[in-house]
């Protein structure tokens, strides 16, 4: 197994945080489990060699590379429930009593490979009924890998990824693929998901501010100044009135925050 020289550690953590916002100053061992065979494989003869390459020469593709390794993309339908329950019987109910527009803007940022938006898409479709259609509901879905952008938008998923979503959901919006089993996403629900690369360090200058934002189990991997600057980012793109929900596992700096707490988890803009 490479070493990793403390230099090198340095190099590599301190870019990635700069450019992505990911704190790995602590993750060392980590680094050096997950890149070993990476270096090798793309002809590198020690982790020096591959730091310069990163540094100075490196595509998306390699960056890519390199984040999806160090990051861990787990997930699944109806993750931590308790968020979704909230959304479908709180704030769309809201949304729905007071917007004029008919437009429902919801952001999923860092979105890995889908699971959260397409829920989202699904959650407003039955909320409405009859009258989704008269509704735009689409979903932006942001993330900033490349690899499982293209996942979720082929939206191909294992049977174990649907352990808590209810079976007529499965059966009104996924087909299955052949005998496997795997499930694809309808072409509508696709349609109504909005998927783009996007690096959360960036300023957020979309078309329209927020609804909602969801920003699940993303800030974990920020330290305290960069998730700070971020929720600042998140609460000026969002709708007044609007949410911001993140992971359960996860706080925002309430000394500082503009956004009002609601529930673990739930803030708003007041």
């Amino acid at each position: 197994m490479n070493n990793l020289k403390e230099n090198d550690f340095v190099r590599l953590y301190t870019f990635i945080q700069n450019n992505y916002g990911i704190n790995l100053s602590k993750k060392k061992q980590l680094i050096e489990g997950r890149l070993n065979s990476t270096i090798f494989a793309m002809g590198f003869t020690d982790f020096s060699e591959y730091v310069d390459f990163i540094l100075t020469k490196s595509t998306k593709q390699d960056i890519d590379l390199l984040l999806n390794k160090l990051t861990t993309n787990y997930t699944y339908f109806m993750r931590e429930k308790a968020h979704f329950d909230y959304f479908s019987q709180n704030i769309l109910p809201h949304l729905v009593n007071t917007k004029k527009d008919k437009v429902l803007s919801v952001w999923s940022a860092g979105c890995s490979t889908g699971q959260e938006p397409y829920t989202l898409s699904i959650l407003m479709k039955e909320f409405l009924g009859k009258d989704a259609p008269r509704w735009d509901t689409r979903v932006l879905a942001t993330d900033i890998s490349q690899k499982v952008l293209l996942q979720a938008q082929n939206g191909v998923y294992p049977q174990d990824s649907f352990k808590d979503m209810p079976s007529e959901w499965i059966r009104k919006y996924f087909n299955r693929v052949d005998n496997t089993d795997q499930y694809e996403v309808t072409s509508a629900l696709k349609s109504n998901v909005i998927f783009k690369p996007f690096n959360l360090m960036d300023p957020i200058q979309f078309k329209i501010p927020f609804d909602v934002i969801f920003c699940r189990n993303v800030m974990i991997y920020f330290n305290q100044q960069t998730k700070d600057a971020l929720v600042d980012r998140f609460y000026d793109s969002t709708n007044h009135g609007g949410h911001l929900i993140i992971g359960l596992s996860e706080t925002i700096n309430k000394s500082n925050a503009r956004y009002k707490y609601v529930m673990p988890a739930v803030y708003r803009k007041i």
